[in-house]
């Protein structure tokens, strides 16, 4: 059953439940409206009985005969008795009346009851005349009222069905105009394939859910084609910066091949085929990296590290590598409570993805002084890399994260722009943020920031990355 169906038949059902409950309660207080008022009519009568058969003098008496008879509204098989009230428990019965004795014992204790029976209400209640009580018991059959609750139970039936009938319409309409926005972003929706990312589903002016499903739509189409977009770049990328390396071996090799030649000419080619080697190694090393990551960048980690040790485990690593390097890890803003410097991480990963980013600060400051400063308290650890380099440009900075991607002025350095992407991916992983800053000619400052609320949550099971 489609949706379009449900909602009409749910209308449906709601509309004859609500209706069914509306019937019952009309007639229910319509009908205790008609007994009420006839057993008030009762009661009247009951008063004049009393008042007839009490007077003595017969003119009073014929004045209440005829008010009786002239001045009330007939009433249909109607019926007068007046008993007499012996004692407490005993009166004078009279074997016209065949009425429960509960009726009785309800008028003796209460003064006054009434009993129904075949749609004819009798009324009981009591009077005193000179010390005497008695019971003055008028019965009549309300013809009126069970014609109108006939009349009415009539109107209820046929009102309730055609009530349904014009919710079934109704609901039809309602469930067409609910599902139609929905089944015009079905149809868009299926127009769009990976050919024509660029469509998008015409706006809703409306601010309401389906506006928000368009505009969540359209949202996700732009991220999309931003993703086929950056896979499309990084595959041509990747595919000309592993192309290069190839075939400059394969052509020394078949230069080297087509005849004998001298020892240093042999050397030489060696060592062309070994550079290129090695950056063909290097850039599938990153590749590989940067794939461990996932896609998304988010992967479980292992580790409960200190976060001044790991970045004094760089700084070592950094040492081995450039010995010449003029980088200054800072903890004079490190707390002494060891506890708010401690992060759950993938070690190896993290190390990773700092040591790129201080890396890259020696290298595009051409060994300048590089400055790493550690500072945490109970909600965050900051780690903050300032370098005095070359800078980055105003319009480079949105396309720092995309794989391969290197600025202008960066060109002139050697590098595949792998390094701040995985490193942006690794940090995201350990549910963190970089900021960067920075200005041309005059250096840039990059800031890692790890929120310990984040930390918290982080799953550290057993991660299944390898470093």
């Amino acid at each position: 059953m489609d949706i379009r169906k449900k909602i009409t038949y749910t209308y449906v059902a709601l509309s004859t439940f609500s209706t069914l409950l509306l019937c019952i309660i009309v007639f229910v207080f319509f009908r205790e409206n008609n007994r009420y008022h006839f057993l008030k009519r009762l009661e009247d009568r009951a008063k004049i009985v009393s008042s007839i058969h009490f007077q003595n003098d017969p003119e009073k008496s014929k004045y209440y005969s005829e008010l009786k008879k002239n001045g009330l509204e007939e009433l249909i098989e109607e019926e007068e008795y007046v008993l007499k009230i012996n004692s407490a428990n005993s009166f004078d019965y009279n074997t016209k009346l065949n009425l429960p004795n509960k009726f009785y014992s309800n008028i003796l204790s209460t003064g006054k009851d009434y009993f129904e029976i075949n749609s004819k209400y009798y009324l009981g209640q009591v009077f005193t005349e000179n010390n005497q009580k008695y019971i003055v018991i008028v019965g009549a059959r309300d013809r009126r009222g069970k014609t109108t609750t006939i009349y009415i139970a009539k109107i209820l039936i046929f009102g309730g069905i055609g009530f349904i009938i014009l919710a079934f319409l109704f609901g039809r309409i309602l469930a067409k105009r609910v599902i139609n926005p929905v089944a015009r972003i079905t149809k868009e929706v299926n127009r769009i394939s990976a050919s024509n990312l660029h469509n998008r589903l015409p706006e809703v002016k409306n601010s309401d859910e389906i506006s928000d499903l368009t505009h969540t739509f359209n949202d996700m189409l732009d991220r999309l084609e931003t993703s086929f977009e950056i896979q499309a770049n990084f595959i041509n990328n990747a595919s000309h910066e592993l192309k290069t390396p190839i075939t400059t071996i394969i052509a020394e090799s078949e230069i080297m091949l087509l005849k004998e030649r001298p020892v240093p000419e042999y050397i030489q080619s060696l060592e062309n085929i070994y550079s290129q080697a090695s950056k063909l190694g290097n850039l599938t090393e990153s590749l590989l990296k940067l794939t461990q990551t996932g896609y998304d960048g988010k992967k479980q980690v292992q580790d409960i590290a200190r976060i001044d040790e790991l970045l004094l485990d760089v700084k070592s690593d950094l040492d081995k590598i450039y010995p010449d390097n003029r980088v200054s890890v800072k903890l004079n803003f490190a707390p002494k409570d060891s506890n708010l410097l401690l992060i759950p991480c993938n070690k190896p990963l993290l190390e990773l993805a700092i040591n790129n980013i201080i890396t890259n600060g020696v290298k595009y400051s051409d060994n300048n002084e590089v400055f790493v400063n550690l500072s945490a308290n109970n909600e965050w650890i900051k780690i903050s890399i300032n370098d005095i380099g070359i800078g980055i440009p105003p319009e480079d900075i949105p396309h720092l994260y995309e794989p391969f991607f290197r600025g202008k002025i960066a060109a002139k350095y050697i590098g595949y722009g792998l390094g701040l992407p995985l490193a942006s991916k690794i940090i995201r992983m350990h549910d963190g943020e970089i900021q960067v800053q920075s200005e041309q000619n005059k250096g840039t400052i990059v800031t890692i920031v790890f929120k310990k609320e984040n930390s918290k949550r982080a799953n550290i099971k057993n991660s299944n990355i390898e470093s």
